[in-house]
């Protein structure tokens, strides 16, 4: 089994050092100084209560190099992945699987649903059907990534928390290849379920990345203030209850309740989101995947989603001022 990484950041980094210590015959495509020193010193993991662990890995800049692969797991953020789907193509033979790990809600969403709206297109996340076509839907394997981590220098990741990647197909089956893929995660000492509702994880995920994230670049608050504050913590649940009421009409079950989720990340602490980290490093902001593709939802579903327009419009204009945002 071929896999490769496409985006060895710092959730892709933090895979590929587990499988490379697994034995898989894993590649990962990055660039840059944290690739010049992946192929120079290799791949370094630091992880709590364990000595830092370095792996030899095979990287490229050039998907040519490592030619047709059985899955390409994309960890890109959202925004960059249409550009790049022509540089992938020699990285895609017949059989291969794309497995979507990347934030917000999916280009796929709408494959094989099982409602009216399959095949319904999401342009804030696909522009153009960049993917649709580039990739295929049929191709598709849906992940929800759950680990942080961060690149702590060029060619080292610091793992923070979590080991978790769920799977899932489009149509909630269990078919080999997420089966297959699953044992290898699994054998990396990470955790990989595949479920039949993934949608739903989808959903639970970004209730959060929707609400904190653009809160967070708004108010630069950590995620323990931001969640604790009465004023913003009733921004973030309206938000919520607006996202809710749009997925449930999409099919949707939570299994847990606004106030629960608005807790669950007071818990985490002192933590700058990653949009707030965009901010203040000058980086592109996630803005259209976690916060605009739930308002186009809104839209195709017909449902109001007055708080959610005001902290888009607050937030891209934020974006902008800052030359970080162009949409």
């Amino acid at each position: 089994m071929k896999i490769c990484i496409f985006g060895a950041g710092a959730i892709g980094g933090y895979m590929g050092v587990k499988l490379a210590q697994a034995g898989a015959d894993v590649s990962l495509v990055a660039r840059g100084p944290h690739l010049a020193a992946m192929t120079s010193k290799g791949l370094t993991l630091i992880e709590a209560d364990s000595a830092p662990q370095t792996v030899k890995v095979t990287a490229s800049d050039n998907p040519e190099d490592l030619g047709q692969q059985d899955y390409v797991i994309v960890t890109l953020k959202a925004h960059s992945v249409p550009p790049v789907v022509p540089q992938m193509q020699p990285l895609i033979g017949k059989h291969t699987t794309i497995v979507s790990g990347v934030n917000g809600v999916p280009w796929w969403y709408f494959h094989k649903i099982g409602t009216e709206l399959e095949g319904t297109r999401l342009a804030s996340v696909d522009p153009g059907n960049a993917q649709w076509y580039g990739f295929g839907p049929d191709r598709v394997l849906g992940c929800v990534v759950y680990p942080a981590a961060e690149v702590s220098e060029p060619g080292t990741i610091k793992h923070i928390e979590g080991n978790r990647f769920s799977l899932g197909e489009p149509d909630g089956s269990k078919l080999g290849r997420a089966m297959a893929l699953s044992q290898a995660l699994s054998a990396a000492g990470l955790k990989a379920p595949v479920r039949p509702r993934l949608r739903d994880e989808i959903w639970v995920k970004l209730w959060g990345n929707l609400s904190f994230n653009p809160i967070s670049a708004l108010t630069h608050a950590t995620l323990d203030v931001l969640c604790l504050d009465t004023g913003t913590r009733n921004v973030a649940r309206n938000m919520m209850l607006e996202a809710q009421e749009i997925a449930e009409k999409l099919g949707v079950k939570f299994p847990i309740d606004v106030e629960r989720r608005i807790d669950g990340g007071a818990a985490v602490g002192a933590h700058r989101t990653s949009m707030l980290q965009d901010l203040d490093q000058g980086r592109p902001m996630e803005i259209d995947a976690l916060v605009g593709s739930v308002q186009e939802l809104g839209r195709i579903t017909s449902t109001p989603t007055p708080t959610i327009d005001t902290v888009l419009a607050l937030t891209k204009l934020r974006a902008r001022t800052a030359g970080l945002y162009h949409g």
